[in-house]
């Protein structure tokens, strides 16, 4: 059964981005011109371009736990691979893996951030004052 049209939510406003392009491109999930981010990953008070209030919009500790998981899967699976394959010494692991994990998660950290941003905005824009 399918929710009732109460329980649908409106689409964005008209020229608004898609939370994963906004998202992606660190833009304001509202009008895709703002920064998203004042920091590396400190989501901005207001946007910069149509003033959204984007306090509420935090993410807390979903963006880590997503790099962590598919890392995790991309890393462990190439260092089985190598392992099997060519069986390096152990310190070969040692110097290749750690560097690639630090890099991979500072790389992803802040889209995926930013993409949960634009969707919290997105889905729960009704329950904060925008």
């Amino acid at each position: 059964m399918s929710p009732g049209p109460e329980a649908r939510r409106a689409p964005g406003p008209a020229g608004s981005p898609g939370p994963f392009s906004a998202g992606l491109r660190c833009r304001c999930p509202n009008c895709g011109r703002g920064r998203l981010f004042s920091s590396f990953l400190t989501v901005v008070e207001r946007c910069e371009s149509c003033g959204v209030d984007l306090r509420a919009h935090d993410t807390g500790d979903g963006p880590a736990v997503f790099i962590i998981l598919i890392l995790g899967f991309v890393v462990v699976g190439a260092a089985l691979v190598t392992e099997m394959k060519y069986e390096p010494p152990l310190w070969v692991h040692a110097l290749l893996w750690p560097p690639l994990i630090v890099i991979g998660a500072l790389a992803l950290l802040r889209p995926f951030k930013g993409v949960m941003v634009a969707l919290a905005y997105r889905h729960r824009r009704d329950t904060f004052a925008a």
